[in-house]
């Protein structure tokens, strides 16, 4: 045959391709404002819900656990222990990303739920966590658990963006993506807010006996497992990924049926079901061993990587900024650990929550890449400025500190934290998109693993424990890291606004471009 025959046959695969796609795409059970939508909106969200309440309501437990289980260290938990209790949930949920994101593309994203199911078990462990009468005490246990539950969280980020990102259009699927992602924040308000109910249900047992507290955090811990409960149903009973169907097992009739849609005869006979079993581990090599595939995997990896360093740096440590600036120093347990709690809310309210709906109102007009690039220079002056200014601010205008501390959570998330987790759902094929996401959600982790060992140490460098003495050092840190990943989102980071996910597979062909066959050549993207 020849080349030009080839050239022919090839735009013609794309262009049938194309339109399959667009078939399943353009009808209402694709990715309209319907029930495929709501579904994937409540389950998927509601699963980060839960993952984001889990992962940072240790920040609001671990000073109730410094009364009930260290006392006699000043009711403070050793650094080294807090450290580890907090970073255990995040070198599960490493382990969950990568664990998850090769099965996911390995097995379908039919697992969608066993992630669901850790959770809960992990939840409910961390709650009911105590001592043995020799060996390992509760702080053992909760820890070992908060690396099961871990594992669960983090397989939910590489199965729900994968998900979320094949069920939607292109025209929405960064907006529903930010969406999902948004019920993080809501999630951390939420975690606050319970605090904040059970404290004032506690109220007197606590100022009659500061033990009672063990009540407290783990009824705290416990009702966080409530959510995923609810929406456990849902996730096992998603049908497999359209595009999964169609991209990998080449079966185009069970895409159409997860929609609710027949297909003609004649389109069903130009995909057979793929009967061959897959080397999935070949095929990963194959594509990122090309390094025009492979820097983006680098890009997606190291911004969520430096951004996860500062972002779970502070997000993990709001309490001991809170402690550093005054905010939480009070007479008795009780209203410590209420000023503690109050404050998370007013940051979370001010800079996370907003950062958060900003992304999911102008994502799909601004584009992933610019808003990633914007809040990585943002924060980077930010950080420099609260570095460079700490003791002055906190002398003579400590609500200057307090707002320029919310603008960088503000942009965090109206910025890299949304756009890290979103552009990795979007810009690798169908066959290694949930490995992609997983391995770059890991990378982020990494970060986060990082923040969490080396921020409660670092903070109290050339001063006693609580006492924070390094933390405009560390502020001034984080800016240099933020810079970092302005310098990787400029070099290796595409923009995938308003592309369908068609044109991100390996043997994509834009036909609409050609005049002629003369004039194939790759698509931009491949470059």
């Amino acid at each position: 045959m020849s080349i030009r025959s080839l050239q022919l046959e090839r735009i013609a695969t794309a262009e049938e391709k194309l339109k399959s796609l667009q078939r399943l795409d353009e009808t209402a059970g694709a990715g309209g404002w319907n029930w495929f939508t709501a579904r994937t909106i409540l389950t998927s969200g509601a699963g980060f819900f839960t993952d984001s309440y889990d992962v940072f309501i240790i920040n609001l437990v671990t000073p109730m656990l410094g009364y009930v289980y260290y006392a006699d260290n000043g009711n403070k938990i050793p650094s080294n222990i807090e450290g580890a209790l907090k970073g255990m949930a995040s070198v599960g949920t490493f382990i969950g990303q990568l664990l998850f994101g090769f099965l996911g593309d390995i097995l379908g994203r039919k697992i969608y739920g066993f992630e669901l199911l850790i959770i809960i078990l992990g939840t409910i462990n961390c709650a009911t966590a105590s001592s043995a009468i020799r060996g390992v005490n509760a702080i053992g246990f909760l820890g070992f658990w908060r690396l099961i539950l871990g594992i669960g969280v983090g397989g939910d980020y590489p199965m729900s963006a994968t998900i979320t990102s094949e069920w939607s259009t292109a025209g929405k699927r960064g907006m529903m993506m930010a969406l999902i992602f948004s019920m993080q924040g809501i999630g951390n308000l939420a975690a606050a807010i319970t605090t904040l109910i059970v404290l004032a249900i506690f109220k007197n047992a606590i100022n009659t006996d500061v033990m009672n507290l063990d009540y407290v955090w783990r009824l705290c811990i416990g009702l966080g497992a409530v959510p995923a409960v609810a929406t456990i149903y849902l996730r096992f009973t998603m049908p497999e990924s359209p595009r999964y169907s169609l991209d990998v097992e080449h079966d185009i009739e069970a895409a159409a049926q997860a929609k609710g849609q027949v297909v003609s005869e004649e389109l069903a006979q130009q995909y057979t079901k793929t009967e061959v079993k897959r080397d999935h581990w070949a095929e990963f090599r194959a594509y990122f061993g090309q390094w025009k595939y492979f820097k983006v995997l680098l890009g997606t990896s190291l911004s969520w990587f430096l951004l996860d360093v500062a972002f779970y740096g502070l997000g993990l440590n709001n309490a001991a900024v809170l402690d550093a600036i005054g905010f939480a120093k009070k007479g008795t347990p009780y209203e410590t650990l209420w000023a503690n709690t109050v404050g998370q809310i007013i940051i979370t309210c001010l800079g996370s929550v907003p950062g958060y709906y900003l992304t999911v109102f102008l994502i799909e007009k601004m584009g992933r890449r610019t808003i990633q690039i914007m809040g990585f220079s943002v924060t980077t002056v930010l950080f420099a400025i609260l570095a460079g200014c700490y003791d002055v601010l906190l002398e003579k205008s400590l609500p200057a500190f307090i707002f320029l501390f919310t603008l960088a959570q503000l942009f965090q998330n109206f910025g890299a934290n949304s756009t890290t987790f979103i552009i990795p759902g979007e810009v690798f094929p169908t066959k290694v998109r949930a490995s992609a996401h997983g391995i770059s959600a890991a990378s982020g982790k990494a970060g986060a693993i990082l923040a969490a060992f080396a921020f409660n140490v670092l903070v109290d460098v050339g001063g006693e424990h609580g006492e924070h003495k390094f933390l405009p050092e560390v502020l001034g840190i984080f800016s240099a890291v933020m810079f970092l990943g302005l310098v990787v989102t400029v070099l290796w980071i595409p923009e995938s606004k308003g592309k369908d996910l068609e044109e991100f597979e390996e043997d994509f062909q834009a036909p609409a471009l050609y005049d002629s066959p003369a004039d194939v050549k790759t698509h931009p993207n491949k470059a």
